[in-house]
């Protein structure tokens, strides 16, 4: 984004706020929006805090990325920040997606609150990638237990042949997501979170991606004593190697979490894939983020259903989403560009839209389902978070919230579900419940979720803390 703007506008008038610049970087920027000599401020969700003068646009690219909602404290959503800014400083706020959250959509097509805009081509007049489906169940039943589908084997030795590149998608980084033992079914876990560690085979270790636990891999189990363990399960550092050993010689870079945790090193992944002749770029959702690559004609979606098992009502938006702006990275300049998406169901309703990269069609199926069960946008999900070390404190805290809350909110407008244990039931040796609530935030329902925290927290809770969100990202 930064290259594209400085290219058209000059370095002087731009400022960029984000996490990875130095207190001391963030200063500098901050003084220069706030002296006016930057003009166009360029930055993460934070951003939208930006002291800036006499404001004429704001614009939230990418809209429907859940990254734009902070999940710590304070929680905020930055496009509703946005919303209030651009009321009060009577400007305009864009919103920009190909595959526009599912509440902004409805918003425009339904309540008129936001008016539509459509760009029917893209911006160079290329066209939309083709895109094919492979049945995995197929695969496996023809005797191919291999990460890459013939299809897509084929499709890479080709482009390697016509020197052109590849990005391979999936969206779960590490080796093996589990370590089982293949006697007793012992299943290696951390010992702070109620989680399975994943291996990285270049660390040669066991991690927690919840709370960063590691630990040496191991060989021998702990229950029985066997020596048969086995990792189950597909990250990007096990697609490297598999790569590498299929196709001798290849040139490959990969793009997660575990590669660009230094300053810099997105940028520098991104530069070496675009100007070094890197054959393959292997990565999470990292590649999906709007990326400009005019050799990318082959991109290839190894495991499609991974975000459809996902506890969480949006599973099928996020799949749509996901798949549409994958396959958008292929073909973009005057090459054809070929997406093949491997999936355990290619009948479900968001892989088929994906493959026809049709969002009206998605939407239109989506909402009818949303409505009929009552999930946003015809309602809101508010979630009560509680973590405590005291399971006695934590069953009878989450207990009084919930007593307290049926007694105040009218059940005609509002379904309150009891306190349950988390799906992830413990993180950070800290247990974790939750009360789920259906219905409309209004202000009197703030009001009386603000009364209730007051009143718990006057009893002196040792160690049980309480956290409100409404739509949170993650149902977890």
């Amino acid at each position: 984004m930064l290259e594209r703007f400085i290219s058209r506008f000059g370095k002087e008038k731009i400022a960029v706020l984000h996490s990875k610049l130095s207190i001391g970087e963030r200063y500098d920027e901050w003084n220069r929006i706030r002296q006016g000599k930057a003009k166009i401020v360029i930055g993460a969700r934070s951003a939208i805090f930006a002291p800036v003068e006499n404001l004429g646009i704001i614009i939230i690219d990418e809209e429907h990325d859940s990254s734009y909602k902070s999940e710590s404290n304070p929680k905020y959503d930055a496009k509703q920040v946005a919303k209030y800014i651009a009321k009060q400083n009577n400007c305009p706020l864009l919103l920009g997606s190909a595959t526009p959250d599912l509440n902004t959509y409805y918003n425009a097509i339904e309540t008129k609150k936001i008016e539509l805009l459509k760009l029917t081509k893209r911006a160079n007049k290329s066209n939309l990638p083709e895109v094919t489906v492979i049945d995995l169940k197929r695969e496996l039943a023809n005797g191919n237990r291999s990460m890459l589908s013939r299809e897509l084997y084929s499709q890479i030795e080709e482009n390697l042949k016509q020197k052109r590149q590849t990005i391979l998608f999936l969206n779960r980084r590490g080796y093996s997501t589990f370590v089982m033992c293949r006697d007793c079914g012992y299943t290696v876990k951390c010992k702070n979170c109620d989680i399975s560690l994943t291996y990285h085979s270049y660390e040669n270790k066991l991690k927690c991606h919840y709370c960063g636990y590691e630990e040496k891999l191991v060989t021998v189990c702990p229950e029985c004593g066997s020596k048969k363990i086995r990792y189950f399960g597909t990250g990007t550092q096990k697609l490297e190697q598999e790569i590498i050993k299929q196709f001798p010689g290849v040139k490959t870079i990969r793009m997660d979490v575990d590669t660009v945790s230094k300053k810099n090193s997105h940028e520098q992944i991104l530069n070496k894939f675009k100007n070094e002749n890197i054959d393959i770029l292997i990565g999470t959702q990292m590649v999906v983020k709007g990326h400009h690559f005019p050799n990318v004609t082959l991109v290839g979606v190894i495991a499609a259903d991974s975000s459809l098992n996902i506890d969480d009502y949006r599973a099928n938006e996020r799949t749509f989403q996901i798949l549409t702006q994958v396959a958008g990275r292929a073909g973009r300049e005057k090459l054809p560009g070929r997406v093949i998406i491997q999936s355990y169901n290619p009948d479900n309703f968001s892989i088929k839209c994906a493959k026809r990269q049709d969002y009206d069609m998605f939407y239109e199926t989506e909402i009818a389902l949303r409505k009929q069960l009552k999930y946003p946008p015809f309602c809101d999900i508010i979630v009560i978070g509680f973590n405590s070390l005291s399971e006695g404190e934590i069953i009878k805290t989450s207990n009084e919230v919930y007593e307290y809350l049926k007694s105040r909110l009218n059940e005609e407008d509002y379904k309150i579900f009891k306190p349950m244990p988390s799906p992830i039931d413990k993180i950070q040796n800290k247990l974790r419940y939750r009360i789920i609530i259906k219905g409309n935030m209004s202000v009197k329902a703030n009001e009386i979720l603000n009364n209730c925290l007051k009143e718990v927290y006057s009893k002196d809770l040792k160690t049980t803390r309480i956290s409100i969100d409404v739509n949170p990202n993650n149902m977890y």
